[in-house]
């Protein structure tokens, strides 16, 4: 599942075209969630994560982390691994 602006289709912000491409890329499907639809949502995952910035990419209910760590685990060959182990 990944918090972001906008959707996969329309991502609102490099950020979260950038998570997008990544996931997409991984050839498994995701969830998502636009954070922009909602204020108290967006402000409360903040909060709830203790992470400031959108996106935020979450496996199994835990928090991954956001673009910087998404582009880590790709770099590192781990994130088609992370992800497709959660579609299975």
């Amino acid at each position: 599942m990944v918090w972001c602006s906008g959707s996969p289709a329309e991502p609102r912000c490099g950020f979260s075209r950038q998570a997008v491409q990544l996931l997409n890329a991984t050839g498994t499907a995701y969830g998502h969630f636009d954070i922009l639809t909602d204020n108290d949502v967006r402000q409360g995952l903040k909060t709830f994560s203790n992470w400031p910035t959108y996106p935020q990419l979450y496996v199994d209910g835990k928090l991954i982390g956001g673009l910087d760590i998404m582009k880590e685990l790709n770099d590192e060959e781990e994130l088609v691994d992370l992800v497709a182990a959660t579609a299975e």
